[in-house]
This record gives C-alpha cells, sequence and structure tokens, in this order.
C-alpha cells in the first residue's frame, strides 16, 4: 500500500526582486571597491555575488520542482532544489578560499585603503541583505533550498557589518591591516555558514534518515500497531525538504483482505502524526520473506538474494 501527501509551496514572491536588487548592488560595490583599493569591500562584493547566484538557483530550482512526477522521475522533479542548495553551499565555500588567499597576500604587503567609501557601500549592503534576509526567513525553516539562500543573505549581511568595523578603523587609526583582518573572519563566516547546508544536502542525497527522527521511536511505532507481529526491510530517507518516505515490510497473522487494509491504515496513521512521513509504502506478509533483519542489505537484481523489495 501506498499513501500519498505530496505538497509545495511556490516559489517566494519576493525572490526574483532580490535578485535584480543584488545584481545591481555587486556591479556597484565592485566598482567602489576597485576605486578604494579596500579588499574587505571587494570580498563582501563577491559574497553578494554569490548571493545573486544562490537567489537565482533557489528561484529556478523551486520552480523547476513545481514539474510534476513522470515516466522519466518517478518521484518529480524535488531534488532539483537539494542540488541547488549543495551547488550554493559549494559556491561559498570557493569564494571563501578566494578571500583567504587574497587577505593572506595583504597581511603580508598591506595597501593603502580609503575607508569613506568601504563605509558607506558596506552600510547600503547591510540594509540590503537585511531586508532580503526577512523576506526568506520564513520560508527557510521548511525548505533546504531556500535555507541555503538565506543563509547566504545572512552571512553577507553580517560580513557588511564586518567590513563597516574594519572601515571605522582604518580611518581611526590610519593602519589597513583591518581590512585583510576582516576579510579573513569573512572568509571563516563563509565557510561556517555554508557547512550545515552542504551537509544536510548531502544527506538528503545519500538518502539518510532525517535528521532528527528517532528510528527506534518509529520502529516501535510501527510494532506496535494492531495485529503487527514485525517489521523489517525498513528504509526512511528524504526526498527533498519536506518530504519525508517510507517503505516497510510488515508481519501479520492471517486474516481478511478488509482486516488487513485496517492495519495498514493503522501503521500509516501512526507515521504521518507521529513523525510527519508524507510518503509510505508498506508490503504486508503473512509468512513472510527472507528476513534479514530490520535494516535490510540492498542487493542487484542480478544476484542470489531472496529478499523481494517493492
Amino acid at each position: 500500500m501506498t499513501t500519498h501527501n505530496h505538497s509545495h509551496s511556490g516559489p517566494g514572491s519576493r525572490i526574483g526582486l532580490s535578485i535584480v536588487l543584488t545584481t545591481a548592488f555587486v556591479v556597484g560595490e565592485g566598482l567602489v571597491g576597485l576605486w578604494s583599493n579596500s579588499l574587505a569591500l571587494l570580498s563582501d562584493a563577491g559574497h553578494n555575488l554569490s548571493d545573486a547566484l544562490a537567489l537565482g538557483f533557489t528561484w529556478y530550482a523551486l520552480r523547476y520542482a513545481m514539474r510534476p512526477a513522470d515516466a522519466k522521475l518517478t518521484y518529480g522533479y524535488h531534488r532539483g532544489g537539494i542540488l541547488a542548495a549543495l551547488a550554493n553551499a559549494l559556491a561559498l565555500v570557493v569564494i571563501a578560499l578566494f578571500i583567504l588567499w587574497e587577505a593572506v597576500a595583504r597581511l603580508r604587503a598591506p595597501e593603502p585603503v580609503a575607508s569613506g567609501p568601504m563605509i558607506a557601500v558596506a552600510a547600503i549592503a547591510l540594509v540590503l541583505n537585511t531586508v532580503i534576509s526577512s523576506w526568506l526567513r520564513g520560508d527557510a525553516k521548511n525548505d533546504l533550498n531556500i535555507r541555503s539562500a538565506y543563509v547566504h543573505m545572512l552571512g553577507d549581511a553580517v560580513s557588511s557589518a564586518g567590513v563597516i568595523v574594519a572601515g571605522i578603523v582604518v580611518a581611526l587609526t590610519g593602519s589597513s591591516l583591518a581590512d585583510p583582518v576582516v576579510s579573513l573572519l569573512i572568509a571563516g563566516l563563509i565557510v561556517w555558514s555554508s557547512w550545515g547546508i552542504l551537509s544536510e544536502a548531502l544527506n538528503v542525497l545519500l538518502e539518510a534518515v532525517p535528521k532528527g527522527l528517532d528510528m527506534v521511536a518509529l520502529e516501535r511505532a510501527i510494532r506496535d500497531a494492531p495485529a503487527v507481529l514485525n517489521v523489517h526491510d525498513l528504509h526512511v530517507w528524504t526526498v527533498s525538504s519536506g518530504i519525508v518516505a517510507c517503505s516497510c515490510h510488515i508481519l501479520v497473522t492471517e486474516q481478511s483482505v478488509r482486516s488487513g487494509e485496517g492495519v495498514l491504515r493503522s501503521v500509516c496513521d501512526r507515521l504521518r502524526s507521529s513523525f510527519g512521513i508524507a510518503h509510505i509504502t508498506i508490503q504486508v506478509e503473512v509468512d513472510g520473506c527472507t528476513d534479514d533483519g530490520v535494516y535490510c542489505t540492498l542487493q542487484p537484481a542480478e544476484s542470489d538474494g531472496e529478499h523481494e523489495h517493492s
């Protein structure tokens, strides 16, 4: 038996506007960064550019995920959002490495920095990134794709604040060392903010158990359902943000088809209400197939394995 409850929220209404605003600002910030010779400002412009790309990936992935399932992709196109999140996280790491390289070079050979333009442009960036972050915050709680863009924008708001601090230090002390020091901090912030997104996206692609889901409690909930004697071949994985799937074999006593349907409904209701699982596939057995444990070892179709999967 398979139950379906696939839902998907449409793309955020303000993501397109966020892309336009961020892209326009990147151009201006990059030009001012070159003119003022500020590595921190150029680093922030690079981070803002990654924000624009992240928002573009997010927007496209949200539209892509709305396509219905077909004979080519029977689960639909939901994984597009996960791939976008992974691409965003990897882009952040690359940018952080570039900033790190340049910052070390500036520490070895400091260069003069114009603090006034540096502070003014970073202040505008702080306001822009804070506003866009607030737009994405609500949807970021339930969607890894949007969360990756949200982390981009929030991280850049913090880095813009760092650039402002560096500019003030340069203006007060005349020392340009604050510029590469803040750049190093920005690089560290970028890596830190991207790590959670990167690991979560990889876990989804590896079909790992969703973070925070208690498999012992889930197994117990199935075993405690009326008329269920045992459970094996149990798999739980994330298709995409908010879409968790589960498949398993349950062993029941000899009974009528109508009674078996009641058992299935009972198990499915438990999994949906207690664990938020949207897609459930259950194979009911009386005698049972070869039992190789709760979590079976998958084998290629051409092997001699006797375990039948459905």
